[in-house]
């Protein structure tokens, strides 16, 4: 093969060559073998590797043997505080939780809860329930409890992982009360364990409590398909989708996504800056199984300075630094000269996620750096545990582009007929199956809700919903959510928490929420509110809309305007409109971006277009 676009087309050509070859490259499993790559290959319901047995864990204790003196996990606090876990640490510490668990009563397949910040104890906490085959799900303690009761609840878990506190910005925020409320909203519990990040005092079992044995770890074999974790990617009604993942379906994906694909070696650095609520957090620990140090950073990144992520990736030496596109304009807004400023020598790379990437962060990225450091953008999320569409080191970068489609991954741009375009922004889809596709929604058991939402537009085909523009030169271009999911900074949530939080208020009859990202690469996140009979919408109420969805939503999803609408559009089905209006704000037609005729108020929808033009107009 001539060059990387020859190879790609090979991958997803012959999935089941190249599938094996992963398998065989890395080693996976020895002394298990399988009946075949591919036994069925429809989506959704492929079925990989039938009769394989093994363990995430296993690939973990491969990379720790002869290396038990080098550290593994390097853990950063706002306040400059360092501590490692040197491999043989890390493998201790899973042996001696995953033995707690035990005679807790935690068997396999049980569910086990995090409500933690990313700290090394979110690490052993995940591996230490992978190991003994219980399934593993998480959330950050900034989550209100309602929002972390809405997805933990779903699970009927059996243990919870719960920090006492965290700390942001220089604030201590005390999570003890929130716990105790959210395992109150958890009846299947039969114990909680508090995690001392913030060093409050607690009752009960603590985390110490739990590493006090020495028992080696002895990770259960388990099939292929069985639950390693489950994601929340969050829809715009309804309870948070649940999505699981299988041991062997991340496994060697992220082997061949980090080893192959992004030349991750043994004894890199590798950081992130994301939250456990985040897919991002999952692909930090995946870069354990390459034999990279993870190196976790728990704080707000632009504290107490704007360079604080350049500063920790100096002094760490790390080779690949993971940013959100608003911190590098937030960077260059603050004039801020990393290269100049930081000893970042030992950086290879720059990955960047989250949001669309504008032409102005790759400029400035060149002339802060020179040519010689690549700005990888990625996307793919929380669906695959992978980046389906991103970069590798022997290929160019150009302005608002991602290098390449991500091996194994047969990602195309659809028209509405279902034909793959080139050079035209189309629906995001996968045509062929992946190891590491969700195993199914969690509680959704005749998978009528995985197939509605990912496989109703395309029959047989998965829709991302993503806009996206593969160029001729097989490039990629994501130009934003083609659904309403919103997605700050790189953490996504559903629009419903809005909903649900400001449509208690007294005066708000129904709210509006939408995510727009800007042609400069900025996120506009308007709250449209229709008011009950006699309310005005001013300063002080605004106020409390702002509080209530800082409480009892997100603070990382507080509106950045408050406006009033005389009426908020539906389908005649009663479906908010939020996609269409969306694209409206963007620039399309009203008369392109849905159908007239099927909206319950057609006046409602042209106001939306007025203030469309009236923001074009400046």
């Amino acid at each position: 093969m001539s060059d990387y676009e020859s190879l790609w087309h090979w991958s997803v050509e012959h999935l089941e060559e190249f599938w094996a070859e992963v398998w065989q490259f890395f080693d996976i499993a020895p002394g298990s073998s399988y009946s075949a790559v591919l036994a069925e290959p429809t989506m959704p319901g492929a079925v990989w590797f039938p009769g394989a047995r093994l363990n995430y864990v296993d690939q973990i204790l491969r990379q720790a043997a002869g290396r038990e003196h080098e550290p593994a996990l390097v853990s950063l606090g706002e306040d400059g505080t360092r501590t490692q876990l040197t491999w043989g640490e890390l493998v201790a510490q899973i042996g001696a939780v995953s033995a707690a668990m035990t005679r807790m009563g935690v068997r396999a397949g049980d569910r086990v809860v995090g409500y933690l910040p990313n700290v090394p104890a979110a690490v052993v906490a995940f591996l230490a329930t992978a190991a003994i085959g219980a399934v593993w799900s998480a959330c950050g303690p900034e989550l209100r409890p309602g929002g972390a009761a809405a997805r933990f609840a779903q699970l009927e878990p059996v243990l919870l992982i719960a920090a006492d506190g965290y700390v942001f910005g220089g604030r201590l925020h005390d999570r003890r009360e929130v716990v105790s409320e959210l395992a109150a909203a958890l009846p299947t519990l039969r114990h909680v364990v508090t995690v001392p990040v913030t060093g409050l005092p607690s009752s009960g079992t603590r985390w110490t409590d739990l590493l006090t044995g020495n028992e080696t770890v002895r990770p259960t074999p388990v099939p292929f398909d069985h639950p390693l974790w489950i994601v929340y990617s969050s829809g715009t009604t309804g309870l948070p989708k649940g999505l699981v993942h299988g041991h062997g379906g991340v496994l060697i994906t992220a082997l061949a996504q980090s080893g192959l694909q992004g030349d991750v070696r043994p004894g890199d650095r590798g950081m992130s800056y994301t939250s456990t609520s985040w897919i991002m957090w999952n692909g930090t620990v995946n870069g354990l199984l390459s034999g990279a140090t993870a190196v976790l950073y728990d704080g707000n990144p632009m504290y107490p300075s704007v360079d604080r992520l350049w500063q920790m990736a100096a002094e760490q030496r790390l080779s690949g630094l993971g940013v959100s596109p608003g911190y590098l304009l937030a960077c260059e807004k603050a004039e801020v000269h990393p290269a100049t400023e930081h000893d970042l020598s030992a950086l290879r790379g720059i990955g960047v996620t989250g949001s669309p990437v504008p032409a102005r962060s790759y400029r400035w990225i060149v002339e802060e750096f020179g040519p010689s450091l690549p700005l990888r953008a990625f996307s793919g999320g929380t669906e695959f545990s992978a980046a389906l569409v991103g970069g590798a080191p022997w290929l160019p970068v150009y302005e608002r582009e991602m290098s390449c489609r991500s091996l194994g991954c047969h990602v195309e741009a659809w028209d509405e007929a279902g034909h793959a375009v080139t050079d035209e922004i189309g629906e995001m889809v996968i045509r062929s199956p992946m190891p590491s596709m969700p195993l199914r929604i969690w509680g959704d058991d005749d998978g009528h809700r995985y197939r509605e939402t990912y496989f109703a537009h395309y029959p047989g085909v998965w829709r991302h919903g993503d806009w996206l523009t593969i160029t001729s030169r097989g490039t990629a271009i994501i130009h934003g959510r083609s659904d309403s999911t919103l997605n700050r900074n790189g953490v996504r949530m559903g629009s419903g928490d809005i909903y649900q939080a400001v449509e208690a208020l007294p005066e708000v009859a129904e709210a509006l929420v939408l995510g727009v990202e800007r042609p400069d690469g900025g996120y506009w996140m308007p709250l449209f509110v229709q008011l009950t009979d006699g309310a005005t919408l001013d300063e002080e109420l605004i106020g409390r809309i702002r509080s209530a969805v800082r409480e009892h939503a997100s603070p990382l999803h507080v509106p950045d305007d408050v406006l009033c609408a005389p009426a908020i559009p539906h389908t005649v089905t009663g479906k908010k409109l939020e996609v269409p209006i969306k694209r409206i704000i963007q620039g399309v037609p009203a008369e392109q971006a849905c159908t007239i005729s099927a909206v319950d108020d057609p006046e409602a929808l042209r106001w939306f277009a007025d203030l469309a033009a009236r923001r074009r107009a400046g």
